[in-house]
């Protein structure tokens, strides 16, 4: 999708509405500088009020994710393209995340390590010992929830016995046995318990 041709394209029916980024933006509840970086085409509108913006400027989402007004007969077309273009950008996303999860991941078992050791070899009163291995603790298991929150939301989880893909539940996700992101779960389509693989593309 090309942002800077959707700003331009809001800025006009925005300016077409007789509105001030100002007045479309509290008919959002939003700000007013989330509407100029619209506009310039720093970032795009959240799915979540795309909808109410569109209606609000008298067009559809398929118009404002091509950046104009399509017309009947390349309506098709436009839709298509924009969809291929939406799930390349989540698959985008998910792979930046999938690449968070991995340095969280480093993160807190570094921080856990440093702690034990620190609280292991050097000298100190036994209560900040303790203090500093449960501070460790805490940080990791916050980190590695955090992590597995990410894996299980970002991208899909493939079957092995039908091929089904899904985004399984977090609790599934969490006390599932695993060997680094394939795990062991039941499909939600056959019913079946097999070694899932994580895939972007679905």
């Amino acid at each position: 999708m090309d942002q800077i041709k959707i700003g331009k394209f809001i800025s006009k029916c925005r300016k077409e509405k007789s509105l001030t980024q100002m007045q479309l933006a509290e008919k959002l509840g939003i700000t007013d500088r989330a509407i100029s970086k619209w506009e310039t085409g720093k970032s795009l509108p959240d799915s979540s009020i795309m909808l109410e913006l569109c209606e609000m400027l008298g067009i559809t989402v398929n118009d404002l994710l091509s950046g104009e007004v399509v017309t009947v007969s390349n309506y098709n077309e436009k839709l298509e393209k924009n969809l291929i273009s939406m799930v390349k950008e989540k698959e985008k996303a998910d792979k930046r995340l999938l690449s968070m999860e991995i340095f969280i991941v480093v993160l807190v078992s570094a921080i856990l390590l440093s702690l034990v050791f620190t609280a292991a070899f050097d000298t100190m009163a036994d209560w900040l010992r303790v203090c500093l291995i449960v501070i460790g603790f805490v940080v990791f298991t916050i980190g590695v929830v955090y992590a597995v929150k990410i894996e299980q939301t970002a991208g899909y989880y493939e079957c092995a016995q039908c091929g089904h893909k899904h985004i399984p539940t977090f609790s599934s996700v969490l006390w599932s046995m695993h060997m680094g992101r394939t795990r062991y779960m039941k499909c939600p389509k056959c019913g079946k318990k097999s070694w899932q693989k994580k895939v972007i593309s679905k």
